[in-house]
């Protein structure tokens, strides 16, 4: 089936499939995956792709790239949480843990800018939960998770982790990608 309303997104440098511009089309809210490695080292990174994924047990799953930090970590210590950024102020968040922490990641920097890594929660107040992973102050409600399957898939690793403990902490609704301009998918 064809759509021929549908214009090319805005500043896409590529025409789009009709797979691609569905998949753009669904609707993903915007996390912030906190890890903590096993030398006691903490990340932050964003995930749009979290879900609850059954009830007994109580599991979520996050899709995180292969390559991140973040799941080096996760796969180390099999501690993680998952925080849900307010619609309100959210995004001031997610501007500040958005890009890598391994500098490495982003193709063109020189070695020497390669080679830093930075501490993404040096400006955004948060505490430890028990299981040593960051909890933000300003999110929505949080979840503390620890992972029991890894199920590589593509270029993504699908993280299940059964839910230790959560709450909701803020009135009011998840920011979604939809709000933040940017996009994930397709």
């Amino acid at each position: 089936m064809t759509h021929p309303e549908l214009p090319n997104l805005p500043g896409s440098p590529l025409e789009l499939s009709g797979v691609e511009k569905a998949l753009l089309a669904l609707s993903y809210g915007v996390h912030v995956i906190g890890s903590r490695a096993a030398d006691g080292a903490l990340n932050a990174m964003l995930a749009d792709w979290v879900m609850q994924v059954s009830f007994k047990p109580r599991l979520l799953a996050v899709s995180i790239e292969n390559d991140a930090r973040t799941l080096r970590f996760i796969k180390e210590t099999r501690a993680f949480t998952v925080n849900l950024l307010h619609e309100k102020d959210g995004i001031e968040i997610a501007r500040k843990v958005v890009m890598p922490s391994e500098a490495s990641k982003i193709r063109g920097r020189s070695e020497e800018a390669a080679a830093k890594v930075i501490d993404k929660l040096a400006t955004i107040p948060h505490g430890l939960h028990d299981n040593g992973c960051p909890v933000l102050d300003e999110a929505l409600g949080w979840i503390a998770c620890e992972a029991v399957s890894f199920h590589e898939t593509g270029d993504h690793t699908i993280v299940v982790g059964t839910c230790l403990d959560g709450e909701r902490v803020r009135p009011g609704e998840m920011l979604i990608e939809r709000e933040l301009g940017w996009e994930y998918g397709g």
